[in-house]
């Protein structure tokens, strides 16, 4: 499970316009795969009470992943596109992590 702050940079002190919140679970014994379903839920801003959602296998040790954005509510109802994503930053001792994210959308 997940809930974590999504904020508008990748710095952990920018501004916080929303979480992201779902679930993820390991898929393979010799890297490290994700199943994850999760939606970005903005809480702040122009965005605010809309949410995108994401289903998708995320291959954690790549540099750049892709998943695609299968739906949202609000602003972004039926949206369709796709989530970049990179490690912006890993600490191994604490588990601690800042994905940087770009999303591509197509919505009504």
């Amino acid at each position: 499970m997940m809930d974590n702050p999504m904020t508008i940079g990748p710095n952990i002190n920018s501004e916080v316009i929303g979480r992201a919140q779902g679930i993820y679970g390991f898929t393979s014994f010799e890297d490290r795969e994700l199943l994850m379903t999760f939606n970005f839920v903005f809480t702040l801003g122009k965005y605010n009470g809309s949410t995108l959602s994401i289903l998708g296998h995320n291959r954690a040790s790549r540099e750049y992943r892709e998943l695609p954005v299968v739906g949202g509510s609000g602003v972004f109802r039926l949206a369709r596109g796709t989530v970049t994503a990179r490690t912006y930053w890993y600490n191994a001792t604490s588990r601690d992590v800042i994905i940087e994210c770009h999303v591509i959308i197509l919505h009504y």
